[in-house]
């Protein structure tokens, strides 16, 4: 195919560089973003080229406006590239395996669009009603309420509401919401070690009820060590964990059950991955002769030291036990490591697709485990691919997959900056982030006299603006502090004014 890469003159190289191969058309205008499709019309009429020429003209994903007319006027049909040169390869592989660009969206935003679609295409497979049957009568896919989890489904994510008793049902369902909206597809009620609290557990219908007046029609899970709770809770839940050698004969169910290579009541717990195993297999085995229909196995994943202990264990009885369908606990090791979340989750989701663990439950009851259901959910789909690499979309939050070249020609005359002494305002602002957005007070002295709230940095200064006559130098300075406020926001961090978002680690 005859593809001819339109750009500007400062992007030149690079797009001779990634574009290698392919006829590079140079605009006489220096940043490519500059670009219009009229102009671009002009620019390669001027350059005398015809629509027999090529079969493809590529303009810069920058450019604004819809590369249309450009079609119009040449007759070669004409699409957004990508908005980094970088991504010129990607594009034209793409484009040789038959993907379609379009003439509005960029290339590398399209490939996110295409990347979730082919998700959202996986996952509505397996939500069709014959699909579901059909899978439901093979061994290694179960039925927790009206959710079919096994081999066949994506991973399920159970988000953990720990301590759900000392929350009340408001704070339980609260949190339970907030799971579901970023991707939990269980709720899991954890109640409180130590303690029994059964007329909490009666509440549970009341807890599903209401989370299904906001749309989610879930199964709920009950974690517990109280045998106690858990015989109460047999005709509220659909799926109970922790049930192992202490109370297994106490608490047979038709409903699935987890169960756990311990004896609670013995404070019995192998270690060994091989005893962990067989003390597992013995205890399945004993659960289904005493009338357990549905048992999903937990070998127990522990935080460091005993990380790879426990993942050798889960190896060694899905070899032993192909068709089961597991749990494990992938909270527990974020938690308890004082490292970025994103990363962790990536990695503990792409152990768990190697060995067909079906269910993930984890918890955000810490600060730097917030937003590990999303991180999860977002890992899980990426392994629904082969390769969880170039998909359109990923985990990449503080690091990039590509370091962008973004450089120009210094002019003539280069100074070195210096700061300079600043004098008082009258006014001076103070800024803080509450209930995800962006608030700022006001004050002559000490007084706040205006309030101003947003979701957006360049609102909030404009509204600023509109309100008080300030310096430019404190007109920067505001901009500076919003912008790291929604920076602070956008990833889930605490913000105080003037300090920085992020440790001095390189």
């Amino acid at each position: 195919m005859r593809i001819l890469l339109v750009t500007g003159r400062l992007a030149e190289p690079l797009v001779r560089k990634y574009g290698q191969g392919y006829d590079v058309f140079v605009t006489p205008v220096s940043v490519a973003a500059f670009l219009t499709p009229e102009t671009i019309v002009r620019y390669l009429k001027k350059g005398g080229i015809k629509s027999e020429d090529y079969d493809l003209i590529i303009i810069p994903g920058m450019v604004r406006g819809s590369a249309q007319p450009i079609e119009d006027e040449l007759g070669i049909p004409a699409f957004k590239g990508p908005r980094n040169a970088m991504d010129i390869p990607q594009t034209l592989k793409a484009i040789e395996n038959g993907f379609k660009l379009s003439k509005e969206v960029p290339a590398d935003k399209l490939f996110s669009f295409d990347g979730l679609k082919r998700v959202e295409d996986i996952r509505n497979r397996t939500k069709d009603k014959r699909y579901i049957e059909k899978a439901l009568k093979k061994p290694w896919n179960v039925l927790i309420g009206n959710l079919p989890v096994g081999r066949d489904f994506p991973a399920r994510i159970l988000g953990e509401v720990v301590d759900a008793p000392r929350l009340g049902v408001e704070g339980t369902i609260e949190k339970a919401l907030h799971y579901l909206r970023e991707g939990a597809d269980i709720i899991d009620i954890g109640m409180i070690a130590g303690e029994t609290n059964p007329d909490f557990v009666e509440l549970i219908p009341e807890i599903r009820e209401e989370l299904k007046e906001n749309g989610f029609d879930v199964p709920i899970s009950f974690d517990s060590l109280s045998t106690a709770e858990i015989e109460k809770a047999l005709s509220y839940a659909d799926l109970f964990l922790s049930v192992d050698a202490g109370n297994l004969e106490d608490l047979v169910t038709e409903k699935p059950v987890v169960l756990i290579p311990t004896n609670q009541r013995k404070g019995f717990f192998p270690a060994k991955p091989a005893g962990r195993v067989e003390f597992l297999e013995r205890l399945k085995e004993s659960a289904l002769d005493i009338g357990y229909k549905a048992v999903i196995p937990d070998l127990i994943l522990e935080h460091v030291p005993h990380l790879t202990r426990s993942i050798t264990a889960f190896q060694l009885y899905r070899e032993r036990n192909p068709d089961d369908v597991l749990l494990a606990g992938v909270g527990n090791v974020v938690e308890l490591y004082d490292a970025d979340s994103v990363g962790m989750n990536a990695l503990l989701a792409g152990i768990a697709k190697e060995l067909s663990i079906n269910l993930l439950l984890t918890t955000e009851t810490s600060a730097k485990a917030r937003g590990s259901v999303r991180e999860l959910r977002r890992a899980i789909d990426m392994n629904l691919f082969e390769m969880p690499k170039d998909l359109g979309f990923d985990l990449l939050i503080l690091k990039e997959k590509r370091s962008p070249v973004w450089s120009f020609e210094p002019a003539e005359k280069v100074v070195e900056a210096r700061e300079r002494p600043v004098g008082l305002e009258p006014v001076y602002f103070r800024i803080w982030v509450e209930n995800g957005r962006i608030w700022v007070n006001a004050h002559r002295g000490t007084k706040a006299v205006l309030t101003v709230v947003g979701d957006e940095p360049n609102a909030i200064i404009d509204t600023i603006l509109g309100h008080f006559e300030i310096s430019p130098r404190h007109a920067f300075y505001l901009g500076r502090e919003l912008e790291r406020a929604y920076t602070a926001l956008k990833l889930r961090r605490s913000y105080v004014q003037e300090v920085e978002l992020f440790p001095d680690f390189y």
